[in-house]
């Protein structure tokens, strides 16, 4: 089947945390709060939280999970006392912020390749921050854009991809997924039926089939002609 549109993952696809979601902004919040944190032990502490957190029975967007998924990395980074939680619910809010998150240089160019292609574009995101204030911040012309705080369910539940599919009136088999995440981007759109391709960009998955080190070439593997300039 031909073709007919894309849907994008957000955080670790199309942009990345600027400085005050990251270690420095941990230690400035910690400080502020009372708390000694030690910013090399972020990307440890990240990983970890990531393998400890339990998602909602029923992938309900949980506000709670959140709060508790940044209070693990506080904690995880030394800040083992009572105010782990004001913290991270603090870290939490600046999350929310579309300012606060920088795109990747290849996102705005590949973006703009795809659609004067013709292809449909979309958002699908995990997480609690506005999608339409990212959307008109970041200057992305997309004809969806969805975040599980709105929609009620988080992605790999098939209810968030399919929500997409029915705004941008195509079928699963017309359209590509692109995402960071294994679980949550690849089998779940795939469990709907569309082909989905994995961005790589800290080359954590060397195996993983349709593995993308970057947005550069994804014209290339959806068997678009012309290359996008870097």
């Amino acid at each position: 089947m031909q073709l007919r549109a894309v849907l994008f993952d957000v955080d670790f696809t199309l942009a990345k945390p600027g400085p005050d979601l990251g270690p420095e902004g941990y230690l400035k919040l910690g400080r502020k709060h009372g708390l000694d944190l030690d910013p090399d032990s972020y990307l440890q502490a990240r990983a970890a939280a990531v393998a400890q957190i339990e998602r909602h029975p029923e992938l309900r967007h949980d506000e709670e999970m959140w709060f508790a998924f940044t209070e693990l990395i506080v904690r995880g980074m030394g800040g083992d006392a009572p105010a782990a939680r004001d913290l991270a619910v603090e870290m939490t809010k600046l999350w929310e912020l579309s300012e606060n998150f920088d795109l990747y240089d290849d996102a705005l160019p590949v973006l703009g390749q795809l659609r004067g292609r013709g292809l449909k574009l979309g958002l699908v995101s995990n997480g609690g921050r506005e999608i339409a204030d990212f959307v008109v911040h970041h200057a992305l012309e997309v004809d969806c854009a969805i975040a599980s705080r709105a929609h009620g369910w988080i992605k790999p539940h098939e209810s968030i991809f399919r929500a997409a599919l029915e705004l941008l009136e195509v079928d699963a088999g017309e359209t590509a997924m692109v995402g960071d995440s294994v679980e949550d981007d690849i089998e779940g759109a795939a469990a709907v039926g569309m082909r989905a391709f994995l961005i790589d960009r800290e080359d954590r998955y060397p195996d993983q089939p349709d593995r993308l080190p970057d947005l550069w070439s994804l014209p290339a593997l959806l068997g678009l002609d012309g290359a996008v300039e870097e």
